[in-house]
């Protein structure tokens, strides 16, 4: 049984957290507001600060939604460096910066600790489910010693390379991810326009070479106008734009990323940013003037 802190119990961090109780660990937890009931119910000892879960865990977990966030949870007042101590293991779940990541491990290294981005992919219900994809940066030895916690939270964990890495995976991911939101989006409000009954033509779809998991559970939330945030609007503009930045400064051209980014700007404009990000198709239908369930 391993002493494991988690820091960040959001959307994502409690059923993740709840996981690892689960599995049987010692967990140590602290959030923004007070830890839920669920945790501490099960057992989850709640701290006062996050120097105080690296002083209690010999393994710090970190899910918040952005790379100022993490830096506090680390760096800030009471934060994690405070309260680490030489073997001990961070590892940043979050999606943020690659460029800063670095840093970062370079800053918890100094201190005598190891360090891992490992964001993950699947949304609230991979979280819940224990079937989340997880990308990972860092020593492949530090990796080992944490793959059986990852085992508990995911499915498809992979090592991609050294620090920054995992989190450069996870940025490609959210490309792909909200590019085929887009085009699920278009190809249901171009089946609804022309009258045929978007449900119909999408299950039809599935069978054939355009099916995918964003056709499967996103075109279903666009039919079915079930927008409560599993991966909020908000969350997925900041991780498009950590891609455009590293596109701008590598010299590259992401097109179609900045397409989608602007559409989900729109619907940021439109008051939808913490609605789910299959929510993107509403710009679309803004400017087209019709609602896909509507046929």
């Amino acid at each position: 049984m391993a002493k494991v802190g988690f820091i960040g119990l959001g959307i994502m961090g409690r059923p993740m957290a709840a996981n690892l109780l689960k599995g049987g660990h010692e967990l140590f937890v602290n959030d923004r507001k007070a830890p839920p009931a669920e945790l501490t119910d099960a057992g989850a000892k709640a701290c006062a600060n996050a120097a105080d879960v690296a002083r209690s865990a010999d393994i710090i977990m970190i899910m918040v939604p952005d790379t100022p966030h993490v830096e506090d949870v680390l760096f800030g007042e009471n934060g994690v460096a405070k309260g680490i101590s030489a073997g001990k293991i961070v590892v940043d779940m979050s999606s943020i910066s690659p460029i800063a990541t670095k840093a970062f491990a370079q800053k918890i290294n100094a201190l005598g600790a190891e360090y891992l981005d490992a964001p993950v992919s699947g949304g609230e219900v991979g979280a819940r489910a224990g079937s989340l994809t997880i990308m990972v940066g860092g020593s492949e030895v530090v990796f080992n010693k944490v793959r059986p916690l990852f085992e508990l939270m995911g499915q498809n964990i992979t090592l991609v390379g050294g620090n920054g890495d995992g989190q450069t995976t996870k940025v490609a991911n959210q490309i792909i991810v909200a590019l085929n939101i887009q085009a699920v989006a278009e190809a249901m409000l171009f089946a609804s326009r022309a009258g045929a009954d978007p449900a119909r033509v999408r299950q039809a779809l599935m069978g054939g070479f355009a099916s995918s998991r964003i056709l499967e559970v996103h075109g279903e939330r666009m039919i079915k106008r079930t927008f409560n945030p599993g991966f909020r609007i908000e969350l997925h503009q900041k991780d498009l734009n950590l891609a455009l930045q590293g596109a701008r400064s590598m010299g590259i051209s992401l097109p179609n990323t900045a397409t989608a980014q602007e559409l989900m700007n729109a619907c940021a404009g439109n008051g939808l940013s913490g609605m789910d990000h299959s929510a993107l198709c509403r710009a679309i239908e803004i400017m087209s003037g019709h609602e896909i369930a509507k046929a």
